[in-house]
């Protein structure tokens, strides 16, 4: 843990090891190859023997640095940084479970996460999804073949806080594996660690990120899970400390093997922006709670959903856990008003289905990130036809509230 705070740890990260000609940044290594003057050197390198680097799909030294803040940020052990948050989900599945496993996660997740889930459910990996608020639930889902729990901090796009911290003991006590999304809160929000995740997962193109300027993903492992107890590492990767098992397997099958490769470029984009999360955080926590306010007296709207409001099912449990409540929220018009025509007359938000950037996004969610499931499944979910997402950015408060005061109307 560093002896200094969030923002001046990821300011310097870079510097904690020596950079290239005295550059501040972590400069772009767009080579593909990475050559060695002794042969023995390179043969150590592919072994795992020593660190270095030989080719460019298994990471360059712009992806490391990136991987460093990240495992800065939350407290974990290593790091590895992938092509989206979606390919470090997916890398994370496919390299640490088999076909005849089972995969307990919650209900309320990202519609592409859930559409992934039940692909890996085609492969033969039993997949099982429950209201994570309640870690009965969870619990109640468990079979002797479970081998990994997956929830997310907050729920997009109705804001359910999953229990996490009973999950985490539930998790810890039966020997599984949990997976903690992190994307919606970041590590400046919450530390997954704190309630005994094994695996953090973060979509670097939202939050840490926070230009919309880049894609990426990371999958830190926290140091927490015995993975000797862990029955599908390979033995070949059952050397060394074994607390470094789970996340060599992932590099190795999931980013070697799979070639969801970060891109030199993309993880310069991403390092740079990450260095002002905590302050872009502050603004964005105190605009979606403004706004959050704000929609919830508005005679037009029927329903919000945020934690930081005082009716939200887990506000208590947020405000425990959180630093903040972060960004996004949702809200339900009333009967026989269009959400279009409310979208349409916004100007300074955006149309647009991205979520962390630092201008403020809104999309309508049943027709088109949860489109896939139809109306069926999204009346389960809770999402209502007209719900409308909010991606809450920084701009100056009192611009945004009158953007949406004139969209409503009267």
């Amino acid at each position: 843990m560093s002896k200094y705070g969030f923002t001046t740890t990821t300011l310097h990260s870079d510097r904690a090891k020596p950079i290239e000609h005295g550059a501040v940044h972590k400069p772009v290594h767009n080579s593909a190859a990475f050559c060695f003057t002794d042969a023995h050197d390179l043969v150590k390198v592919f072994q795992g023997e020593q660190p270095g680097f030989v080719y460019g799909r298994q990471g360059t030294p712009t992806s490391a640095a990136l991987e460093e803040k990240i495992s800065r940020m939350e407290q974990g052990i290593l790091t590895i940084g992938f092509s989206s948050g979606m390919a470090a989900i997916s890398a994370t599945l496919f390299s640490l479970l088999r076909a005849g496993d089972h995969l307990v996660a919650s209900s309320f997740l990202f519609g592409n996460t859930t559409s992934l889930f039940e692909s890996f459910g085609r492969m033969g990996i039993e997949v099982t999804f429950v209201d994570a608020t309640e870690a009965a639930n969870v619990e109640a889902a468990l079979r002797p073949k479970t081998r990994m729990v997956f929830v997310e901090t907050i729920a997009n796009p109705c804001t359910q806080v999953a229990d996490l911290a009973g999950i985490g003991t539930l998790c810890q006590a039966r020997g599984i594996v949990y997976i903690v999304d992190n994307t919606i809160t970041s590590p400046v929000l919450f530390l997954p660690k704190n309630v005994g995740a094994s695996l953090v997962v973060n979509s670097l193109t939202k939050y840490i990120g926070g230009h919309g300027n880049a894609l990426g993903g990371a999958v830190t492992d926290t140091g927490l899970f015995d993975w000797s107890r862990y029955p599908n590492i390979l033995d070949l990767y059952r050397k060394g400390d074994a607390k470094t098992w789970g996340i060599v397997q992932i590099r190795k099958k999931g980013l070697r093997d799979a070639g969801a490769t970060l891109s030199p470029e993309a993880a310069h984009h991403l390092a740079i922006g990450s260095e002002t999360l905590a302050l872009r955080m502050q603004r964005t926590c105190s605009n979606a709670q403004q706004l959050a306010e704000f929609l919830a007296a508005h005679p037009k709207v029927k329903r919000v959903y945020y934690p930081g409001l005082t009716n939200h099912p887990q506000h208590d449990r947020a405000k425990k856990l959180f630093c903040g409540n972060s960004g996004i929220l949702s809200f339900e018009l009333k009967d026989g008003i269009d959400c279009f025509d409310v979208l349409g007359k916004l100007e300074i938000v955006i149309s647009s289905t991205n979520l962390g950037d630092n201008r403020t996004l809104a999309i309508p969610v049943a027709p088109t990130i949860y489109f896939e499931l139809g109306a069926e499944r999204r009346a389960s979910l809770g999402i209502g036809e007209s719900l409308i997402r909010i991606s809450t950015g920084i701009e100056d408060p009192e611009d945004l509230l009158a953007d949406f005061a004139t969209a409503l109307g009267d």
